[in-house]
Parts: structure tokens; sequence; C-alpha cells
């Protein structure tokens, strides 16, 4: 990788990319901007490798049918999801996919960084695979079976309600759970409980 990291910003909406573009070029990155999927992927060939801020809804071709698009083509930049509130289900299918991270709009400036420096980790650690899945057995190991019911439920998509449901237990329940396994992983955010648990196999 070069000092001078890329990175494709597709959004349909001008706002995004600008207020996304503005807060990356600050910060030192190159930016280039996509007004729709279809437009990254024409020019996708040719493009310089860098990480890809990718929202999960556009017309024409959403988030989800570039992202396996780009997989169809062997294309393994990495990819962070853009999501508006309530499109978790979305993300956890993007993250299933492969995505590094998904963030909600409007997100902050310290919360992109972070996310933005985690996918540049894994563009140049692409071989630890096997390292990363027999890691993530051995965080799982601290859970209970109730807080590891919980993760499944939560990495296949299921909102509180329905985890509760399956598990018989109450909604306020689940989310003592999932405060509790975050703490334990030594989690801040549900894309990074999730990252462990896909590297687990859990949620297929």
């Amino acid at each position: 990788m070069s000092d001078r990291r890329l990175v494709h910003i597709i959004d349909d909406e001008d706002a995004v990319r600008r207020a996304a573009s503005f807060m990356l070029k600050t910060s030192g990155f190159v930016v280039e901007t996509w007004p729709s999927g279809v437009a990254f992927m024409k020019e996708v060939r040719h493009l310089a490798e860098g990480c890809i801020l990718l929202d999960v809804r556009m017309p024409d071709m959403d988030g989800l049918e570039v992202q396996q698009a780009l997989i169809e083509k062997g294309i393994t930049m990495p990819v962070i999801i853009l999501t508006g509130h309530g499109d978790v289900t979305i993300a956890v299918k993007a993250m299933k996919a492969g995505a590094v991270d998904f963030l909600e709009k409007p997100f902050q400036k310290a919360v992109l960084l972070a996310s933005i420096e985690t996918a540049f980790e894994r563009l140049s650690a692409a071989g630890d695979i096997m390292v990363r899945a027999n890691e993530a057995q051995t965080l799982l190991g601290v859970l209970t079976p109730r807080e590891r019911d919980v993760l499944e439920g939560l990495a296949q998509g299921l909102p509180n309600k329905t985890i509760a449901y399956d598990l018989g237990i109450s909604p306020r329940t689940v989310e003592v759970h999932r405060a509790n396994l975050m703490s334990k992983l030594d989690v801040r955010s549900l894309s990074d409980a999730l990252r462990i648990a896909f590297a687990a196999g859990l949620g297929a």
C-alpha cells in the first residue's frame, strides 16, 4: 500500500458523498466519489485499490448487489456498508458476505475513521483468516451458553424481540445478555461482535 490511502465513496445522496469526502480528505485520505453502484462497477477494473464506503439503499443497483458483483469479479477491496436506521438485517447480510463493518447514518467522524483503519488493516493482512477463526473460537469460549445463543441470533440478523421469543426469555433479558457478551468480548459495537461471531462460524 502507498502512503496515500484511497477511499471510494458510493452513495446516491450528494450530501452524504460531500460530507464523507470532506471528513476523509481533511484526515489525509485520497477520495473518489461515485453517484451509483452502476457507475462504480463500470470503472472498477481500472481503479486503484482502496477501501469502499458503500451505501446499501441505492436505485438500480443496491449495496448488496454491488458487493455480490465485486465478489463475482474477484475484487477483494474491503467494503464498509452505510445503512439507514433499522437496516441491521441488511448490514448483517453484508458482513456475512465479507463486509468489514457497517455504519449507521449519520455517522461521526471518529467512528468513520476507526472503521476505515480496520478496513486498511484487512487489506494489508488478507492472509490471516485461519488465525482469526481460531482466535474467534477462543474468544467465544468465555461466553455462557445463553450469551452464545443470543450472539447466534444477532449473527442471523434477528431483532432482540425475535431472539427473546425463540429462547423463551424477555427482550430485556436479551439486552442484558447482549451487554454482557459485548463486555466479555471487549467490543464496543455490534459490528465488532458480529465480526468475531462470523469468524467463528456462527450465523451460518
